[in-house]
C-alpha cells in the first residue's frame, strides 16, 4: 500500500489538536512574555530537524534490497535536510533580537506564568525529538515522515504572523523564523504530500507512520498548551 493510504487520515484527524493548542498559545495573554519561550522551544526542536534527517537517510541504506521505499525515502530526506539546514540559526539570530543569547538556559528557567506547569521544557522536546530516533533505528526510517508531516502540516498562519509585532512589542527583526515557516512550510507540505501518494510501504509500516502523526501531534500540541497555559495552573484544552 502507499503510505498515503493511512497517514492522510490520520493527519485530518489530529491537525486540529495541534491547530486549536496554536490557536491557545497566539492569543494567550502576556504573549510578549511567552514569545521568547516559544522561540527557544522552537530551536529546540529543529536543531535536531537536519540530524533526525539525516539519520534516517543513513538508515535507508541498511534497509533490505527488496524495500522498494529505500531509494524515495533516501531521496527526500537527503534534500529536504539541505532545504532545513540553519534554520536554528535562523532562531538564534531571532531570540539575539530579543536580547537573549542561551535558548537551553532560558528554557530550564521559564516561569510558569510563561510556560505552564510541568518540569523542564526540554524534557518535552527531547520525548518529542528523541523519539525519531527510536523509530528511525528499530522501526523503519519512514516514521519519521509522520513527525515532519505534523510539524510542518501546521504553519503559522501570515495573518497571524503579521500582527506579532504590533501585538507583542517586539520588534518585526524578531520573527523572521515565523513568517520564513509561513512561507515556506506550505511548499514542503505538498512535497511530503506527493511522496505520500507514490510511496510503498509494508502495511505494518504504514501503520506505525501513522501511529507517529497520532503521537507527534499529541506531544506538539501538549507543548503548546504548555506554553500558553495560565499561571500556576493547567492549560485549557477545551472540551470534546
Amino acid at each position: 500500500m502507499t503510505a498515503a493510504t493511512l497517514v492522510r487520515p490520520a493527519l485530518w484527524l489530529t491537525f486540529p489538536a495541534v491547530r486549536a493548542a496554536a490557536h491557545a498559545l497566539w492569543t494567550a495573554p502576556r504573549l510578549r512574555e511567552r514569545y521568547p519561550a516559544y522561540l527557544a522551544v522552537m530551536h529546540g526542536l529543529i536543531r535536531a530537524s537536519v540530524p533526525l534527517m539525516e539519520t534516517a537517510a543513513e538508515r535507508c541504506r541498511l534497509l533490505p534490497p527488496e524495500d522498494p521505499s529505500a531509494g524515495p525515502l533516501a531521496g527526500y530526506f537527503g534534500i529536504h535536510a539541505e532545504e532545513e539546514r540553519g534554520h536554528d540559526d535562523w532562531l538564534l539570530e531571532d531570540l539575539a533580537v530579543l536580547g537573549v543569547r542561551t535558548p537551553d538556559a532560558l528554557l530550564a528557567d521559564a516561569p510558569l506564568a510563561v510556560a505552564g506547569p510541568g518540569g523542564d521544557l526540554r524534557d518535552d522536546i527531547a520525548a518529542l525529538a528523541g523519539a525519531q530516533y527510536y523509530l528511525i533505528r528499530h522501526c523503519h526510517p519512514a516514521c519519521l515522515l509522520g513527525y515532519i508531516a505534523v510539524l510542518e502540516g501546521c504553519p503559522p498562519d501570515a495573518a497571524v504572523t503579521s500582527r506579532l509585532p504590533a501585538l507583542t512589542g517586539w520588534p518585526a527583526a524578531a520573527f523572521r523564523t515565523v513568517a520564513e515557516h509561513a512561507a515556506l512550510d506550505p511548499g514542503h507540505q505538498r512535497d511530503l504530500d506527493a511522496l505520500l501518494d507514490v510511496l510503498t510501504l509494508r502495511p505494518a509500516v504504514t501503520a506505525a507512520v501513522a501511529r507517529n502523526v497520532a503521537f507527534t501531534a499529541d506531544r506538539a500540541a501538549s507543548l503548546l498548551y504548555r506554553l500558553a497555559g495560565p499561571p500556576g495552573g493547567t492549560a485549557s484544552r477545551g472540551t470534546s
